[in-house]
């Protein structure tokens, strides 16, 4: 997660913000009270979830899944844009965390939409697959810990349906993504570094990489994917 897009100047932000969309109160409070907290780079930029927000309205999103939860910022912000009938499955292992996320959920009035599973993400995709949810999901993002994010995008690949969308925060990892990789390294870096570059081969999907918030990699799968 990212609080803003580190490839763009402040005061350029600022204007895109200005000429954006309107951010719902209950976000600006979500958003503000993060920010005072330690670990507040976490959250979502606002434009990431607003580009969430149009791909879900662009594509009639009903069933949504994510992987990684933080306080609530982009589970709010999409269950807000579901309609009534839409549904999330939220999944975290951090209880604190989430018990404020849950607040934000029942501040917006959202919490009847939103099943949140608190363990880790990769048992709950396998209780999904387990449950038949496969090819059920019409839109998944991956902002969990970052190392396992090949086995989350296979995993998620089976639960989203053809022509779903997954998106995944933070494929630049800050930049770390130019360095080579080490021994002092942290494992995500050479992880992420060879599954941006099979991302063009894969043929499971179609791939973007847009420079918004730490990098947000969108996959379009395909039929079979």
């Amino acid at each position: 997660m990212t609080v803003a897009s580190w490839s763009i100047a402040p005061e350029l932000a600022q204007y895109l913000h200005a000429i954006g969309p309107s951010e719902p109160n209950i976000l600006k409070r979500l958003r503000e009270r993060n920010e005072g907290h330690r670990l507040g780079k976490m959250s979502l930029a606002p434009e990431q979830a607003q580009l969430l927000v149009w791909l879900a309205k662009l594509t009639g999103v009903k069933r949504y899944l994510e992987l990684g939860v933080f306080t609530g910022y982009s589970s709010t912000a999409m269950a807000l844009a579901l309609p009534e009938d839409g549904r999330i499955v939220a999944c975290d292992l951090n209880a604190s965390f989430t018990a404020l996320a849950q607040e934000a959920w029942q501040e917006a009035g959202v919490s009847d939409k939103i099943q949140l599973r608190l363990q880790p993400a990769l048992f709950s995709l396998e209780e999904l697959l387990d449950e038949g949810m496969a090819g059920t999901f019409d839109m998944a993002f991956i902002d969990a810990d970052k190392a396992p994010t090949p086995e989350y995008v296979d995993l998620c690949l089976q639960l989203v349906r053809d022509g779903g969308i997954i998106a995944i925060d933070n494929v630049l990892l800050g930049g770390r993504v130019l360095q080579d990789a080490d021994e002092h390294s942290p494992p995500s870096v050479a992880i992420l570094q060879q599954f941006n570059r099979n991302m063009p081969q894969d043929p499971r999907y179609m791939a973007i990489t847009l420079p918004v918030g730490d990098g947000m990699t969108l996959l379009i799968k395909h039929p079979q994917g």
